[in-house]
């Protein structure tokens, strides 16, 4: 029996947030390769600090001969990111930042595991464990805590750009400590929040009376009160921030991306990764199956983990964790998913429409929890297979 009445805590970082600077720049980078070859394999990590940038990692094309030309264009992508989250700070601007390119052609050992030929179909581009999550205890079948940290930051993100509140800057962190009774969302305990402010005279005091009517209103009406703590810039002044204060680094935020904490990850980072890395589009396809398994109400939680081998097409194990609120017996549903779907890389790719420029979107404020939107992007927060995992059960 699951614990019913305790606290839990998530936090979320802005996509000013020197590591979401460069989860941006890194699926940036992939989105606009997979607009130009939906079939490029994109492996991007990117680096940054005081006013530079660094990119590595390996491109696969399917005309390798335009590698050259497709690289020309990346620091264009890199500033236009930059320039979109807010930066033009003396020690970090979009104009300004050296930015040194070192992306190169993948290596033809791992494009041979990946790659179909003959009879064998398209392998995982590595091995690994992969974990997917949905609890009933919000609408978008999230956990409560990493939901409102992530949407919090989301609305302060949307006035400062959108100049309502000039005097924010674009990096933050949020912090949610919920109160749980009987297994359910009811109030938050205490509030974090650090948020980097352009005038220097600010305290405190003075960012609270900024941030707190947006807090206010994206949470759940009653879930603040009088005994709710609140630490708003606890150390004070926030004015230096990004990469200027503090480097960044590609796929370094991997449980605010996810559950923030309520599920288990299976160490992937997903930015900068096209969908044959099955770190993310299996991760994608976890959270699809968990989701329309709860969405069906076979559960009201449910944790699905997926595994796979480089250069091996086929999952080598599914796995069905209902923590104790199944109405249906956990091995049915792991019996019923493979019915269902295809959990190749290349099935993967093709129920959820992958190979498309759909990523940057995902670099910040959670790869979960979104609607799906017209072009394709949050593609796995779909609950149409609800009923079809019923039927196969």
């Amino acid at each position: 029996m699951s614990r019913q009445n305790y606290i839990f805590t998530s936090e979320s970082v802005s996509e000013g947030h020197p590591d979401k600077v460069c989860d941006r720049i890194s699926d940036a980078v992939l989105d606009a390769l997979l607009a130009e070859d939906p079939l490029a394999r994109v492996a991007c990590e990117t680096f940054a600090t005081t006013n530079r940038v660094v990119i590595g990692g390996e491109i696969g094309l399917t005309d390798q001969d335009k590698l050259a030309e497709y690289m020309e264009a990346i620091p264009d992508i890199v500033r236009a990111c930059i320039k979109d989250i807010g930066y033009e700070q003396d020690k970090f601007h979009h104009a300004t930042c050296e930015i040194t390119n070192l992306l190169h052609e993948q290596s033809a050992h791992i494009a041979q595991g990946v790659t179909g030929q003959g009879n064998r179909d398209e392998g995982a581009g590595d091995q690994g464990i992969m974990f997917g999550y949905a609890t009933n205890e919000t609408p978008e079948l999230m956990p409560a805590p990493i939901l409102y940290a992530h949407a919090v930051l989301k609305r302060l993100a949307e006035v400062r750009k959108s100049g309502v509140e000039p005097l924010l800057g674009p990096d933050a962190k949020s912090q949610f400590s919920v109160r749980y009774e009987g297994g359910k969302p009811v109030g938050v305990t205490s509030v974090v929040l650090s948020h980097q402010h352009l005038d220097p005279s600010l305290e405190s005091e003075d960012v609270r009376a900024i941030v707190e009517p947006y807090i206010r209103e994206v949470l759940p009406e009653g879930w603040l009160s009088a005994a709710t703590e609140w630490w708003v810039n606890p150390t004070g002044t926030f004015v230096i921030g990004g990469p200027d204060g503090d480097a960044g680094l590609t796929g370094r935020k991997i449980i605010v991306d996810t559950y923030g904490g309520a599920a288990p990850h299976g160490g992937g980072a997903f930015s900068g990764k096209d969908p044959t890395k099955v770190d993310r589009s299996a991760a994608y396809a976890a959270r699809y199956l968990a989701k329309n398994v709860v969405a069906s109400g076979m559960a009201e939680r449910c944790t699905v983990q997926l595994s796979y081998a480089i250069g091996v097409a086929r999952p080598l194990s599914i796995y069905v964790d209902a923590h104790g609120t199944g109405q249906v017996d956990e091995a049915a549903i792991e019996a019923a998913i493979p019915q269902v779907m295809d959990l190749t890389p290349r099935g993967i790719r093709t129920h959820l429409d992958l190979n498309k420029p759909i990523y940057a979107r995902t670099a910040a404020y959670g790869h979960f929890g979104r609607a799906p939107d017209a072009e394709g992007g949050f593609s796995w927060e779909k609950t149409d297979l609800a009923e079809a995992l019923k039927t196969a059960v």
